[in-house]
């Protein structure tokens, strides 16, 4: 419970990596309010947390959940504000929300471009920005934003995700640099192919497009991983959970990949 009295808003929270974060602050004690567009999918998912399904502890004291979308200041600006109506002034903030999709560049267009930087690049400066008096406020402020392997290298037939995340990333040391002698830290989780429902659907993109088997896909992007294998959201979770902790207040502006050694 070392994150009792902590009140984490997590994007993208109502599957996958997103998901996975929420129960692992949970555990730890923390107040929770989920984000997402499907309130089904953040309903289930508070529901897996307060049960213990999937071994997510049920301590937490408080779990909100909201549906907003998080490329829109005026839907972020109306769930964090009913965030803080449940769980009072948000400490933590975990950019969990995010899209991938792959094409060759010279097939990429301009609606592409826009939507891929809106989701993962876009909704980190609106979500930020609006947490941030919350955050410089509390003992230990936390901004997290999962920012893929994509973040520190280039994949092909992903240009505008490569980078969005960059970007991400960027704006994440920034924020570090900027917020450096006050309460609150900025760190970018960079996992590798995970085993969510983007990868999923990269798999099935991969079938389509070469006539491979999905166990065949599914192996081609665990092939990045020098541990050839696909990493678990729970890694994911943890990793971010450290990042949240009273004690890792000298972690800051930091990539942390958590990818078997691929970067």
């Amino acid at each position: 419970m070392r994150l009792a009295g902590a009140h984490a808003v997590v994007t993208g929270g109502g599957s996958g990596i997103g998901a996975a974060i929420a129960g692992s602050l949970a555990r730890e004690g923390a107040r929770l309010t989920i984000v997402g567009r499907r309130l089904e999918a953040l309903e289930d998912t508070a529901a897996r947390i307060r049960c213990g399904t999937r071994g997510e502890g049920a301590s937490a004291g408080s779990i909100f959940v909201h549906s907003g979308d998080v490329t829109d200041w005026t839907d972020v600006e109306r769930a964090f504000r009913a965030a803080r109506d449940a769980n009072g002034p948000i400490t933590i903030l975990v950019n969990s929300a995010g899209a991938a999709t792959s094409a060759p560049f010279q097939d990429v267009t301009l609606e592409d471009w826009r939507s891929t930087m809106a989701v993962n690049l876009d909704s980190l400066f609106t979500c930020c920005r609006l947490a941030l008096p919350d955050l410089l406020l509390g003992k230990n402020g936390r901004i997290v934003t999962i920012a893929s392997t994509a973040a520190v290298k280039g994949y092909s037939y992903s240009a505008p995700y490569c980078a969005a995340k960059h970007g991400a990333l960027g704006l994440t040391r920034a924020l570090a640099a900027e917020l450096a002698r006050t309460n609150v830290t900025a760190n970018a989780v960079c996992p590798g192919f995970t085993d969510t429902a983007i990868v999923a659907d990269a798999a099935a993109r991969i079938r389509s497009r070469t006539g491979r088997s999905e166990d065949e896909a599914r192996a081609a992007l665990a092939a990045f991983n020098p541990q050839h294998r696909l990493i678990e959201p729970e890694e994911v979770a943890s990793a971010v959970a450290w990042l949240c902790l009273p004690e890792s207040q000298s972690i800051n502006g930091q990539a942390i990949s958590v990818a078997g050694g691929e970067t």
